[in-house]
């Protein structure tokens, strides 16, 4: 008999050329995340986020049939503290409070991450799966990929971010579509909505990712980084507050190394070399 896998074997970390790689290994259960699983990819974002050498983050996923299938409920969750007699099993505020320090802080971990990061979808992502995915930077899909925003199949409300993800890439009369009626999503139609990047055979779909990956690590990681700042907040700011972001944000950019190197090649007329500080 074998012990079953640590979050270490089934969530998986590599450091290559600048690109950690993030990997759930966890085929056989339609690679949905434990607790432990969830807190740990969390870990590593916030890890590869701080980590100079990191300039390019893929998340992936094992097999070819599920990218991540939400929540695994019956995986092990962190214990709580005691509850005194006669208390229930399920007090008032555990389910927020479940969510505020699981899910939403995943999420969180991917959107503020200072580095870009592309999803690879190779199959499903549904629930929090399909949640993942709109928290990417880029994302590519496998032509036989698909997205569903399952939760209302289950009786409950879309959670992980979903709610406040969606409607900003797709307008909230699609959103409200795709949620209400929980349809599956086909690739193709994710690329229409504006969902994915790009969408590519299921044996091209590493070879895109790669290439797309070594692009982003060879780029001014800071100017990203301040770039994707930028984007994500402008959804949420008038233009005046936008235009005091934009312009503290070139002042700080100044700083950088690779703005040096940037005008230094301009100037001599040759190709960059990025250093991602």
């Amino acid at each position: 008999m074998t012990d079953d896998p640590t979050p270490e074997e089934l969530i998986t970390y590599d450091n290559d050329g600048g690109v950690a790689t993030v990997t759930i290994n966890a085929a056989r259960s339609g690679n949905s995340l434990t607790g432990p699983m969830r807190d740990r990819i969390t870990e590593l974002m916030e890890w590869a986020s701080a980590d100079l050498s990191v300039r390019c983050v893929v998340l992936a996923a094992e097999g070819d049939r599920h990218f991540c299938t939400g929540a695994n409920l019956g995986g092990p969750q962190p214990p709580g503290p005691p509850r005194p007699d006669g208390a229930p099993q399920r007090a008032m505020g555990d389910a927020a409070r479940l969510i505020r320090r699981g899910w939403q802080r995943l999420i969180a971990s991917i959107l503020d991450c200072e580095k870009p990061v592309v999803a690879a979808v190779n199959g499903t992502a549904a629930g929090g799966g399909a949640q993942l995915v709109l928290a990417c930077d880029l994302v590519v899909m496998a032509e036989s990929a698909k997205l569903v925003e399952v939760f209302v199949r289950r009786g409950i409300i879309p959670d992980a971010g979903g709610a406040y993800l969606l409607p900003r890439i797709v307008g909230t009369h699609v959103a409200k579509e795709l949620m209400f009626l929980a349809d599956d999503v086909s690739a193709p139609r994710c690329a229409e909505l504006g969902i994915a990047n790009r969408v590519v055979p299921a044996d091209a779909l590493a070879a895109e990712v790669d290439a797309l990956a070594a692009r982003l690590a060879t780029a001014p990681t800071r100017a990203l980084a301040l770039t994707k700042g930028l984007i994500n907040r402008s959804l949420e700011s008038g233009r005046h507050a936008a235009f005091e972001d934009e312009a503290a944000a070139q002042d700080w950019l100044t700083a950088s190394s690779d703005f040096d190197e940037g005008i230094s090649a301009f100037r001599e007329r040759r190709d960059p070399e990025f250093r991602g500080w």
